[in-house]
């Protein structure tokens, strides 16, 4: 199992030369790759190229490019030069985000994901093969069809002949496309406890592109892991709360929230329904503190280095190819520990 450093968004308390050197520090530790984030603060791209400059042999992923900020043939051009500017180190994650921030910040209605998200896979291929763009489908069509539009092809080579794709999913319909279509898994709030159930859904998918595709060692599940090594049990993951609470209860509406289903499907169905009542009705503490410790042991990595090292060991049987973990911690030295401990425990 690698190990892959996710810094965020940009900057979590740090400056540019802290978040730097804490990179730096994974790599020279063995990390096999670093991941950024976007919201609607700081880009993806911006912060991966800022990485990959100031290092040398790390991977660099995108956890994620959101799909609505972005055309895919932008994000096959933002994936080529990164390639490129890293030497051939890219990662490339997508996701669909959610409703609130396609519809609320980037202005795309949040509609149709599983087809817009196997369409957009489809032209990004189609670009980073240096193909002629050309694409009829039910929501992207290139090049229109009614203007001056030209059958285009990307002017640069990727270094990789194939940049592996990964798209975050956390539903089963849209973990079940991921083992269609993509090269790798990026859930959030993954149990390695289900790990079957989820790999049966991408096995699933995998079969109906009726060419052999394996879920195996070539796929990659990389989950993102939120970490707080600590002796103080309850302090570790008392860092998780505000966090898991901010996603189980408040990452969407009462409606539609991803994280707050998946808690459900892993048991904890009242509790994920009282965690996003308090918080939307503005209780974030309450919120907080409802959350039970099972809870979040499930889906951290939190406790002693003794705890954190069996529960390695747990995300290694399950089959995970790459741990995406986030030191929790308030100080760059913290975290710098945080990363050398995992290094060694792996």
């Amino acid at each position: 199992m690698e190990l892959g450093l996710q810094v965020g968004y940009w900057g979590l308390g740090l400056t540019a030369d802290q978040q730097l050197q804490l990179v730096k520090d994974a790599e020279s530790s063995g990390f096999d790759s670093v991941w950024a984030a976007e919201a609607y603060g700081s880009d993806t791209a911006t912060v991966l190229a800022f990485l990959a400059a100031g290092t040398e042999k790390i991977k660099i992923g995108s956890a994620i490019f959101q799909m609505p900020a972005r055309s895919p043939a932008m994000t096959a051009m933002t994936a080529a030069t990164l390639d490129n500017i890293s030497g051939g180190r890219m990662k490339l994650g997508i996701g669909s985000s959610g409703p609130q921030v396609a519809e609320g910040w980037h202005g795309q209605r949040f509609a149709h994901q599983l087809q817009r998200t196997r369409e957009y896979v489809a032209i990004m291929r189609k670009a980073l093969a240096r193909e002629r763009l050309e694409f009829k489908g039910e929501e992207y069509e290139l090049p229109l069809p009614d203007g001056p539009g030209k059958a285009l092809k990307l002017t640069i080579a990727p270094v990789q002949e194939r940049i592996p794709i990964y798209i975050a999913a956390i539903g089963p319909k849209n973990t079940e496309l991921v083992g269609e279509i993509a090269d790798g898994l990026l859930p959030m709030f993954f149990s390695p406890e289900y790990v079957k159930e989820t790999r049966e859904i991408l096995e699933a998918g995998a079969a109906k592109t009726g060419n052999g595709k394996k879920i195996d060692a070539s796929f990659d599940i990389a989950p993102a892991v939120n970490v707080s090594i600590d002796e103080d049990e309850d302090s570790a993951r008392d860092r998780m709360r505000p966090l898991i609470a901010l996603y189980v209860g408040g990452m969407g509406s009462r409606k539609k929230n991803f994280y707050n289903a998946a808690m459900q499907r892993y048991g904890f169905e009242a509790e994920a329904k009282e965690i996003q009542d308090l918080y939307l009705d503005g209780k974030k503490d309450e919120a907080a503190a409802a959350i039970p410790a099972e809870m979040i042991d499930m889906v951290s990595l939190v406790g002693s280095k003794d705890k954190v090292r069996d529960r390695l060991d747990a995300y290694r049987d399950a089959g995970v190819g790459t741990l995406v973990c986030t030191p929790l911690d308030m100080t760059v030295e913290g975290r710098g520990k945080m990363i050398r401990d995992l290094a060694e425990m792996n």
